[in-house]
């Protein structure tokens, strides 16, 4: 694996906010937004082509930047969503050059619009690789607003290049500094914002790193070993069990899709436990470093993405470091189910009968749905610690994809925490959408030879994985342990272009929303 140190990434985007006029500022570039005007000022539908949107200029700026506006106009900047657009800055300003980046028709609600100026930040930020400073000048009418642009900026402020020979110079390192222009949000309220920002963003690129990296090199104790060095002077502890261990402890799901790789499994366990705690949260994550499909081998194109299978654990490590740097009040217990699922003479066959953790027994009829098998050990091991609620998330079933595409993340489980979930998800700018559990698919799961079989009906192949992994959920004490589902497997991993803040490859899928999952229970207990 690549140098740590150099994965732990302290620093990041510098972020800043200011009052002032932005004649009073200096960077290299001015951001501003464009919205896009479907309709002009009488409520008629514009011309096909005349497609030129509307600059949104900071009060009181715009004498200023006129000359930005006229520019505008002549180039028909649409200010559709990711658009951007590169201007030359006008005389006078302390700016090298003006980017306008598109603002699709800003929503007027609250939680739409934060991701609107999200995106368009992260856009602009990308386009502002290999530059060292920004102002950004968005409408900012909230401190919603001003979290959400601060927060575009540290997920767009991404490269990985840490499998590039030294002398490469084909990735431009991310933006160095980005201003966040906001004189109608209070000054301290701005603090709170750049600083939540600033972890968050940290823990985001820090998943998409950990999935992006190749599988050569991001093997199961290597994850474990990065995050060992990850936790060092946080309030986060670790503890890891090898194959001994997990053989000692019961834990036939990791060892069964582990023992065709000569890199064993691992089960990480992270806990971040302040004093003044209310709340337990447990967040089990699929840490599938390479999945090949094992003996029921997957085609060859299929595999190509497959160092993406890790992304559930990814975010749950994640997820735990960033709790611990936003000292939320709540204890976190973060579970990385690792394994590496290949073929060989000692791997797990079909027809072959396994037992999970806590004594409940998997025929196992296909190999290439393993990531299951690994999270039900998890699952038991986390609800043995009776936790107030337990969330797996996990690139779980290409149906996911076919069902919801590849930006929507599925959710399952029990309604009050799933609508949770999804709620979160909302308000942390993650699509997610709230799914059943239908009880006539339960029956497709039996097994005539073991307590349950991996595979059922492959009509509402999520559904049924998500069934599967509520035979593991036990009992806390006499109530059962509140769960969720989260199926991250089209959202974790971008395979087309470039959006928004979104980059190629691993997206962070997940951080976000199960940060904001545990800031809304916080919140519930005020």
């Amino acid at each position: 694996m690549p140098d740590v140190q150099d994965l732990l990434e302290p620093r990041g985007i510098e972020l800043t906010a200011t009052h002032k006029a932005l004649t009073r500022t200096t960077a290299h570039a001015l951001v501003l937004g464009v919205e896009k005007a479907d309709r002009d000022g009488a409520g008629q539908e514009k011309k096909e082509n005349d497609g030129a949107g509307r600059v949104v200029l900071p009060a009181g700026e715009q004498k200023k930047l006129s000359s930005v506006v006229e520019a505008a106009a002549v180039l028909r900047v649409g200010g559709a969503a990711d658009e951007v657009t590169v201007l030359p800055s006008p005389a006078g300003l302390p700016f090298t050059v003006v980017v306008l980046t598109g603002l699709g028709t800003l929503p007027e609600e609250p939680a739409a619009r934060a991701e609107a100026l999200r995106r368009a930040t992260g856009a602009a930020v990308r386009r502002l690789a290999g530059t060292d400073s920004a102002v950004i000048a968005l409408p900012v009418a909230s401190e919603q607003d001003a979290a959400a642009v601060a927060e575009g900026a540290a997920f767009g402020a991404f490269a990985f290049a840490h499998q590039r020979a030294r002398t490469s110079g084909s990735v431009k390192p991310p933006l160095g500094s980005a201003v966040v222009h906001a004189p109608e949000v209070p000054r301290d309220a701005l603090g709170r914002c750049l600083d939540r920002a600033a972890a968050l963003g940290r823990g985001v690129r820090a998943a998409r790193t950990l999935v992006d990296l190749s599988p050569n090199v991001s093997y199961p104790e290597a994850v474990a070993d990065y995050a060992r060095h990850a936790v060092k002077g946080t309030r986060v502890s670790v503890s890891v069990l090898a194959e001994k261990e997990l053989a000692k402890g019961g834990f036939g799901g990791l060892l069964g899709v582990g023992q065709g790789s000569v890199h064993g499994p691992r089960l990480v366990k992270l806990e971040y436990a302040p004093a003044r705690a209310t709340r337990h949260y447990a967040y089990v994550g699929k840490g599938i470093t390479f999945d090949s499909g094992g003996l029921s081998l997957k085609p060859p194109a299929s595999m190509m993405t497959m160092k993406s299978d890790m992304a559930g654990a990814a975010a749950v490590l994640a997820t735990v470091l960033t709790a611990a740097e936003l000292g939320l009040p709540v204890k976190v217990t973060g579970w990385l189910c690792l394994a590496e699922n290949l073929p060989s003479a000692t791997a797990t066959r079909p027809g072959d009968v396994i037992t999970i953790r806590g004594g409940r027994t998997v025929e196992v009829l296909n190999t290439d749905a393993e990531g299951r098998l690994v999270l039900a050990d998890g699952l038991v091991a986390a609800c043995e610690e009776g936790p107030d609620a337990v969330v797996d998330i996990a690139t779980l079933t290409g149906a996911q994809l076919v069902a919801l595409g590849a930006r929507t993340a599925g959710v399952m489980g029990d309604e009050e925490l799933r609508t949770a979930v999804v709620d979160a998800a909302r308000a942390a700018g993650e699509d997610a959408w709230a799914m059943p559990l239908p009880e006539h698919l339960r029956a497709s799961l039996d097994s005539k030879v073991a307590d349950i079989k991996n595979v059922g009906d492959k009509q509402g192949g999520m559904l049924v994985a998500a069934l599967f992994l509520r035979e593991f959920v036990a009992d806390a004490g006499s109530t059962r342990v509140p769960w969720a589902h989260v199926d991250i497997a089209g959202p974790s991993f971008n395979e087309s272009a470039p959006y928004g803040y979104t980059p190629a490859e691993g997206t962070g899928a997940g951080v976000r929303t199960l940060v904001r999952l545990l800031e809304n229970a916080v919140a519930e207990r005020r």
